[in-house]
C-alpha cells in the first residue's frame, strides 16, 4: 500500500466512517487573489485532498463550466509558474493533501523534470494529467517518483478490468474514476441514485487498485454520496463548487452543506 499523503488522507476519512471530500478549483479562479482565499477555506472547513486545476487553453475532458472558468484564468494571466510560485509560498499551510490536475502540454512546456521537482517542493502530493495514457506514462513516473509526486490514474466506463489492472500496478497516491463518457459537469442521470455501470465499474475498480478510489465527474447534491459507501473511497467535486462561488457563495458554505 502506498504510503503517499494522499492515501493517507483519504484512508484517514474512510476510517472515520466517512467519503473522503475532493474539491477541485482551477488555479486563480475566481480570480488571483480570491483564489488563495478560496483554498485556505476549504482547508479549514475539512476538505481531505484538494484539486488544483492547471488552466489549459485546449481542456479537452473539461466540461462547460470548467472550461469557462479555466479560461477566464488565462484571460487573468494565471500560469503553471505561477501557481507553482505561490504554491509554495504556503508550502505546509495546508492539513488537506494537494493534487495539481490538468494536461500534459503546460507540464513539457515548463520541462517535466523542473515541474515533478518545483511541483513536489512546492508542497504538491500528486498530479492528474487527464491526457496520459498508460502505455505513455514511463518517463511521468521517470520524472515523478524520486520526488515523491503520485501520478494519479484516471479510469472510468469504458476502462477494461485488465487495463484497470495495468494501471493498478503503478498507481500512488489515489485512483480517480470517471462516472460518464464525455466531459466535467453534473449529470441528471445521478438524481435517482448511482447509475448501474457506475456501480459495476467502481467494484472493478476496487478490486483492481491497492489505493483508494475517487468518483468524480456529475456530482452536484450531498445526498448522491449515500450511495457511493462501500464502493467508493472519496467523492471529488469541482463544476458544483464553481457554480456554488459564481452564484455568490463561497468554499466555506459549499464544504459545510457536503460534510
Amino acid at each position: 500500500m502506498s504510503t503517499n499523503i494522499l492515501t493517507k488522507r483519504i484512508e484517514a476519512a474512510r476510517a472515520q466512517g466517512r467519503l473522503a471530500l475532493i474539491p477541485f478549483l482551477p488555479g486563480g479562479y475566481p480570480d488571483k487573489k480570491r483564489f488563495w482565499d478560496e483554498i485556505d477555506k476549504l482547508d479549514h472547513s475539512g476538505a481531505d485532498v484538494i484539486e488544483i486545476g492547471m488552466p489549459f487553453s485546449d481542456p479537452v475532458a473539461d466540461g462547460p463550466v470548467v472550461e469557462h472558468a479555466s479560461l477566464k484564468c488565462l484571460e487573468a494571466g494565471v500560469s503553471l509558474a505561477w501557481i507553482l510560485s505561490e504554491l509554495a509560498a504556503r508550502k505546509g499551510r495546508y492539513q488537506a493533501g494537494i493534487v495539481l490536475m490538468g494536461y500534459l502540454n503546460p507540464v513539457l512546456q515548463y520541462g517535466l523534470a523542473r515541474f515533478a521537482k518545483d511541483a513536489a517542493s512546492a508542497g504538491a502530493h500528486g498530479v492528474i494529467l487527464a491526457d496520459v495514457p498508460f502505455e505513455e506514462s514511463d518517463p511521468i513516473h521517470a520524472a515523478f517518483d524520486p520526488e515523491g509526486l503520485a501520478l494519479i490514474p484516471l479510469v472510468g466506463l469504458n476502462t477494461t478490468p485488465e487495463r484497470m489492472a495495468l494501471y493498478g500496478s503503478k498507481a500512488k497516491g489515489f485512483a480517480y474514476f470517471v462516472s460518464v463518457l464525455g466531459t466535467t459537469g453534473v449529470r441528471a442521470s445521478f438524481d435517482t441514485g448511482l447509475p448501474p455501470e457506475v456501480t459495476r465499474g467502481l467494484e472493478s475498480a476496487k478490486k483492481a487498485f491497492d489505493v483508494p478510489v475517487a468518483l468524480g465527474f456529475g456530482l452536484k447534491r450531498p445526498e448522491q454520496l449515500a450511495g457511493l459507501h462501500g464502493l467508493a473511497d472519496a467523492a471529488v467535486f469541482g463544476s458544483a463548487l464553481i457554480r456554488h462561488i459564481d452564484g455568490g457563495g463561497d468554499a466555506a458554505g459549499f464544504m459545510q452543506v457536503w460534510k
